[in-house]
């Protein structure tokens, strides 16, 4: 068995899991007290750090594959192919042209080194992100029991699990008490297994099948645990999983939309150079002159920048979050974050502090005694397998001589708390007494259920129906006044049990009561004010009942329009459920698979939801949502389940994420909106130019420059801001409002470009050269045709970055919004360097000319009137389409 350690072979499961515990120490060369600190750098020197890690080299090829080949790149570098082969390796020694290509190729190399760049940035930032969240196990060693990071956890570690708990890696069980595992990520079942810590003699088919062996990504549901450590990061099961294949992770809202929009550019793109080509060749006669013309024009529509505006977009957003306490796992997850129309949070620590005071401790009759108080007490002393604030509380609030009491038990067994059952069970032994205590705490409802009779006045009597009416009269009125109650319940036993379980729990003497005080949060009325004015729909989703839930919601401002509990929903359908979520707001008394389908049918009625949770009770629900969201301070599992981590409970701090999720989805949809139009607005211009003029209205190198400079530009749009009021409802991923846009504002465009063909072709080439281009000699018709490239080649240069001002709100540019100072700056700078290079030689062996000052007075007029039309049709479109970006 001590094989099994080598670093570079598999664990040998089946040796483990019918190994004795006493064989496993010895192999392991320890103690049940765990390992001594020299046997940890040992272990960690061997295995290495508990983490999944990829190899580096292949990682590196990924990122570089993924900035350099997309389908942009893919059709740039096909164009940059075939210009080399005609310009280059076809061409004669003394007309060789290597510029189209290299110009061509230095586009890729631009946008893809960006991209890559951004790429490392964002795979940084996301490992930055992540260690700001706390992931730690509690791991018995020589030197005491502690919590320690899960990357810290070598082979021959004793770990301890409770509910909620993630598996930090492969365990062999040797103590368990009614354990239930979720192993979903590796065998992809729903529903959790039993685990127990008995020696096998069984022979089974998956290593899974162990009842006695659990792996890391699965996560406890229920019960406690202790484990030895028997593999590490990539020796696990899941680590060679992880390793060996390609784990894709669903396609979401975002990751959708990205790919139909680059579908549509590379459809249209493929549909406009086509037709361009065939109208030069057959037009033109030059069949090869038209080729280059109609690679240069898909050059021109695509937008190579894409993904680089999307990756800068979204590291700036994530980097802003994580400034206001939201912390990014996922950076996808950013545009959902903004998108969302409905939040479904629980109530406990999201409207209300989540720091519980014992406000009373009665009795049925509704008289304070210390006796409720006592058991209650030791319920929470002794039990192990929850993290409750509640027994926080009963612990802060029991006096010295209740504590005192206390040293007289010693504990024998436990059942811990099930969503299912809502209370949780201890079994003392009273050394004192010689005999053994029962002691149950729970829901009231619940607990009255396995009781029948009452401690009263120091004796038990029957627990009758009129005795439970009044225990829920008080419960009722401390719930109204937003006090959660629970009730504690004891069993005297003669004996302790073999083996404690459920059954246990019946015919049990009912005690008392505690009602608990959580304050609602200051911030909650004003969070959930400012969340309902940007158009969000908050739900909560508890386990509490309906009064105190209703209390509380009263307290925070929110108005309740209708409460369902969760066995009203368990006898619903499907499509039952769909108008009920619609139609209420309030959930009470669910279990998990309750809050699963809840999200389930609002998302099936197209809403984007958010859910926010930090429970394990919560872990199907943020599965389910588009948008999973919980607290650092959360159990390990959900930390883990969840695409959001906010550093605090408040939805202040969520508020200021979502906004940032609108603020990046609006300058995504800038880039991608403003450019489809531009490029379909001047690929139409080329199409009736092509069919009218007597020579190509600009040179396929001239249209590559101008591609490259307004592509510079808009590299700072990820440095923009949005409109307040764009930022007041939540957008979504709408690929036909592309189309739309195109259609809309790119003829917009076309007609000031035909204006300026004929201005150019008719009026000012004409003065300025001499003459009619047909009645011209040749030397004099060449300069016509650079002057009149050259005056078209400005235009569009400024229109289309001039537009961006125009294109970038629902306001009137300049006016009544103005574009960040980052993109004022980078576009001025555009407009000034591509109206100079036509005086340079550069221009010069581009083919450009400088221009007459008469062109600067039309150029000025033309602007304006184009910014002015654009605005117009702008102002139409919002009417009809009741939006813009």
């Amino acid at each position: 068995m001590k094989n099994v350690g080598k670093t570079n072979l598999k664990p040998n499961y089946e040796k483990f899991a019918k190994a004795s515990i006493r064989e496993l120490f010895k192999d392991f060369n320890i103690t049940t007290t765990g390992l001594r600190q020299t046997q940890v750098q040992k272990m960690r020197n061997k295995f290495g750090p508990n983490k999944l890690t990829d190899n580096a080299k292949k990682s590196i090829i990924s990122a570089i594959l993924g900035a350099y080949i997309t389908p942009f790149t893919i059709v740039l570098i096909c164009i940059g192919l075939v210009s080399f082969i005609t310009d280059v390796v076809l061409a004669p020694p003394g007309e060789r042209n290597y510029l189209g290509s290299g110009i061509i190729f230095g586009m890729v190399i631009i946008s893809g080194t960006m991209t890559l760049i951004q790429s490392l940035r964002s795979t940084k930032a996301v490992e930055q992100l992540k260690t700001m969240i706390k992931s730690v196990t509690t791991v018995k060693r020589a030197n005491g029991i502690q919590k320690i990071p899960v990357d810290h956890v070598v082979c021959g570690d004793i770990v301890q699990l409770s509910v909620g708990d993630m598996v930090p890696a492969d365990i062999r069980l040797i103590k368990s008490k009614d354990l239930l595992v979720s192993e979903a990520s590796l065998t992809g079942e729903s529903y959790p297994v039993e685990k127990n810590h008995l020696q096998s003699k069984k022979t089974v088919k998956s290593e899974t099948d162990y009842e006695n062996l659990i792996f890391m990504g699965s996560y406890v549901t229920n019960g406690q645990a202790e484990g030895l450590v028997i593999a590490t990061g990539n020796q696990t099961l899941f680590g060679g999983i992880a390793h060996s294949a390609s784990i894709t992770s669903t396609e979401t809202n975002f990751d959708l939309g990205i790919r139909k929009t680059s579908y549509l550019f590379i459809k249209f793109t493929v549909i406009m150079t086509t037709i361009i080509f065939l109208i030069n060749g057959l037009t033109k006669g030059d069949w090869l002159e038209a080729l280059l013309f109609g690679l240069s024009v898909a050059v021109g529509l695509t937008p190579e920048m894409l993904p680089m505006i999307v990756t800068t977009n979204l590291v700036k957003g994530a980097t802003k979050m994580a400034k206001g306490g939201t912390i990014i796992k996922n950076l996808k997850a950013i545009q959902n974050l903004g998108a969302i129309d409905v939040l479904c949070t629980d109530k406990t620590g999201t409207l209300t502090q989540n720091q519980f005071s014992l406000n009373h401790y009665l009795n049925w009759k509704g008289t304070t005694d210390e006796e409720t108080l006592k058991w209650a007490y030791l319920n929470s002393r002794y039990q192990t397998g929850f993290n409750n604030p509640l027994d926080q509380a009963v612990i802060d609030a029991a006096k010295p001589e209740v504590k005192a009491q206390a040293a007289n038990y010693q504990k024998v067994d436990e059942i811990p708390f099930d969503f299912e059952r809502r209370r949780m069970t201890v079994i003392l032994k009273d050394q004192s007494q010689r005999h053994y205590e029962l002691i149950t705490k729970g829901a009231v409802e619940e607990m009255l259920e396995i009781t029948n009779t009452v401690y009263s006045a120091g004796s038990l009597i029957p627990l009758t129906i009129e005795i439970k009416h009044e225990i829920l009269r008080q419960v009722s009125q401390l719930n109204q006044a937003g006090l959660r109650v629970v009730a504690v319940a004891h069993k005297r036993l003669a004996t302790a049990p073999n083996t404690c379980s459920v059954e246990d729990e019946t015919n049990l003497s009912f005690i008392g009561i505690l009602s608990f005080l959580d304050f609602p949060k200051p911030t909650a009325k004003q969070a959930l004010s400012a969340l309902k004015s940007k158009g969000i729909t908050i739900k909560v989703l508890t386990g509490d009942n309906a009064i105190v839930t209703k209390a509380i919601c009263q307290q925070v401002g929110l108005r309740v329009t209708g409460i369902v509990s969760g066995e009203n929903i368990d006898h619903l359908t499907d499509q039952e459920l769909g108008p009920v979520v619609t139609q209420n707001n309030v959930f009470i008394k669910l279990t998990p698979q309750n809050k699963r389908r809840i999200i389930k049918a609002l998302r099936k009625n197209k809403h984007t939801v958010g859910f926010l949770g930090d429970g394990i009770n919560d872990v199907p629900a943020i599965k389910a949502a588009d948008v999973g969201i919980s607290v650092n301070s959360a159990v390990d599992v959900v930390k883990e389940t969840a695409d959001v981590i906010l550093t605090e409970s408040d939805l202040v701090i969520l508020k200021h994420g979502i906004l940032i999720g609108r603020e990046v989805f609006g300058n995504i949809m800038k880039y991608i909106k403003a450019t489809a139009s531009s490029n379909f607005g001047n690929m139409f211009s080329v199409l009736i130019a092509s069919i009218f003029l007597p020579f190509l209205p600009m040179l396929p190198l001239q249209i590559l420059l101008l591609n490259f400079i307004y592509d510079l530009s808009c590299m700072s749009i990820p440095w923009d801001t949005m409109d307040k009021d764009y930022l007041e409802r939540h957008k979504k991923w709408q690929v036909n409002s592309i189309s739309k846009f195109m259609v809309w504002f790119g003829p917009t465009s076309s007609i000031f470009d035909i204006t300026t063909y004929l201005l150019m072709f008719f009026v000012i080439c004409p003065a300025i050269v001499g003459g009619d281009f047909i009645h011209l000699t040749h030397p004099n018709q060449m300069y016509f045709i650079a002057l009149f490239q050259s005056g078209w080649f400005i235009e569009s240069l400024w229109s289309q970055t001039m537009v961006l001002h125009a294109l970038r709100t629902d306001k009137i540019p300049f006016i009544q919004s103005s574009a960040s100072a980052v993109l004022t700056i980078i576009t001025s700078l555009s407009i000034v360097i591509g109206t100079v290079i036509p005086f340079t030689p550069i221009g010069k062996s581009l083919g450009l000319t400088a221009v007459p000052g008469s062109y600067w007075i039309w150029l000025v007029v033309t602007i304006f009137s184009y910014l002015a039309l654009a605005t117009i049709v702008k102002s139409t479109y919002i009417r009809r389409y009741k939006g813009f970006i």
